[in-house]
């Protein structure tokens, strides 16, 4: 019979690992804290204490937020550039808090859906699975 994606303690039920990251829930209940700060990951939920001293996103958050924000800037900017030449000083009031906030704003949840896939996925480094 296969083992369910995720399901690695009887009486839990499957946690969608979006939701869970969003949220910065556990991956494991859906109900304990992911995060002990801004992004620091907490080292156990305490809700269901699953061991979360091990959970790592790596750069990966950082990777794809540079890349949202960069396929929704850029073209922003070379469409202000092109529509209303404004002069430089404009670009610069405008664009570095827009990437500056982007990147704040969706570090946090990256992050929180990278932990809660590698969760539900049982990825490791070693290839062995790291959660209780």
């Amino acid at each position: 019979m296969p083992e369910s994606r995720g399901d690695f303690s009887a009486g839990y039920p499957p946690v969608s690992p979006f939701a869970a990251g969003i949220a910065g829930r556990c991956p494991r209940c859906g109900q304990g804290r992911l995060f002990a700060g801004f992004l620091n990951v907490a080292e156990t939920c305490n809700v269901c204490g699953l061991d979360l001293r091990k959970a790592d996103s790596g750069d990966g958050p950082a990777v794809f937020i540079i890349f949202i924000l960069g396929f929704l800037v850029v073209p922003l900017a070379l469409w202000l550039e092109s529509a209303l030449a404004p002069p430089m000083w404009v670009h610069l009031l405008i664009w570095p808090p827009v990437i500056v906030g982007g990147a704040l704003g969706l570090l946090r949840p990256m992050k929180g859906i990278l932990i809660a896939l590698q969760y539900r996925n049982k990825a490791s480094d070693s290839g062995t699975v790291d959660y209780d």
